[in-house]
């Protein structure tokens, strides 16, 4: 059997308070790559870019186009993918865009008392199934997605975000 095609992961660090979590790309990139793994959809010879941001850049991009004038932690832009021929056969198919805002992922992160790569590969992992097709619209879609973000998250030693309970408290 070949191994499977990863995508490729651009990070775009776009404010400088991330300068400071020197290892967000790396973390970034392996939540990515086993969420690709895991989610059985077709992702290869394709490529997203992340944009790590901050309040004031994301707020501008929800304001614009989801018309909420707020920061929020994580925004996905899926790519609309061509009806017929794609551009050169070696060109990667472009999934889409991801934009994570740090100052409101690292205000989750501390008042969850969860840490903060675990919050960011759960954003990575929730912003990534977004570009292949899931949602969380309905009940229903959203307990498919996050069946799959804990399944994810599990492969990468990271306890059940959506749990009543805190695992990080014990």
């Amino acid at each position: 059997m070949a191994p499977s095609i990863l995508p490729i992961t651009e990070v775009l660090v776009a404010a400088a308070c991330w300068q400071n979590e020197a290892d967000a790309e790396a973390v970034i990139r392996h939540a990515i790559e086993i969420a690709a793994e895991m989610a059985g959809a077709d992702v290869g010879e394709t490529e997203l870019a992340i944009m790590l941001t901050d309040d004031a850049g994301i707020r501008t991009l929800n304001s614009n186009w989801r018309g909420i004038d707020k920061p929020t932690n994580v925004l996905s832009f899926p790519a609309l993918q061509p009806d017929g021929p794609g551009g050169p056969d070696d060109a990667p198919r472009m999934l889409g865009d991801i934009a994570i805002a740090y100052e409101t992922m690292r205000k989750e992160a501390d008042d969850e008392q969860k840490p903060f790569d675990h919050h960011l590969s759960h954003l990575a992992v929730h912003g990534f199934l977004h570009l292949i097709g899931y949602d969380h619209e309905t009940d229903a879609d959203a307990e498919i997605m996050e069946a799959l973000e804990t399944q994810i998250l599990a492969q990468l030693g990271i306890p059940d975000p959506y749990t009543d309970r805190n695992p990080y408290a014990d």
